[in-house]
């Protein structure tokens, strides 16, 4: 928080302000923590405290393990650039299935599950949204 250097009869002490909530108030002299009470009254202050309730964990995506209606999104917009399985292939977790450029980087979209390529929704040129259906999955 806040660190001020004193000097008393010629010895040098660091005194770190930690915490001070109240009349108590936690500091570290040369690096020893000491908790002190003030005998002043504390006059409270007028700007409210901002209390902020812990932030949730984003779940992570499932990945899927192929079946029918596995639909690859489009995760940013973009231009499809190439095409790289036709209908009808059959693609495993991770496997290349578009190139598209976005934000002047091409972006591979790989297979989130297993399976055969049921249809593609783009082709080569087409500008595509954020979450547009780029290939299903049966």
């Amino acid at each position: 928080m806040k660190q001020y250097k004193f000097k008393v009869n010629g010895n040098k002490y660091t005194v770190d302000i930690l915490n001070a909530e109240d009349n108590i108030i936690d500091l570290e002299v040369n690096g020893t923590a000491y908790q002190v009470e003030l005998e002043k009254e504390v006059k409270a202050s007028k700007t409210p405290k901002i209390v902020r309730s812990p932030i949730k964990k984003p779940v992570a995506p499932k990945v899927g393990t192929g079946g029918a209606g596995q639909k690859i999104n489009a995760p940013l917009p973009g231009t499809i650039v190439e095409v790289k399985v036709k209908e009808g292939d059959t693609v495993s977790v991770g496997d290349p299935l578009l190139v598209m450029e976005a934000m002047k980087m091409e972006n591979i979209i790989n297979a989130d599950a297993a399976g055969t390529v049921k249809s593609i929704k783009v082709s080569v040129g087409d500008n595509v949204l954020q979450g547009d259906v780029l290939v299903e999955l049966g």
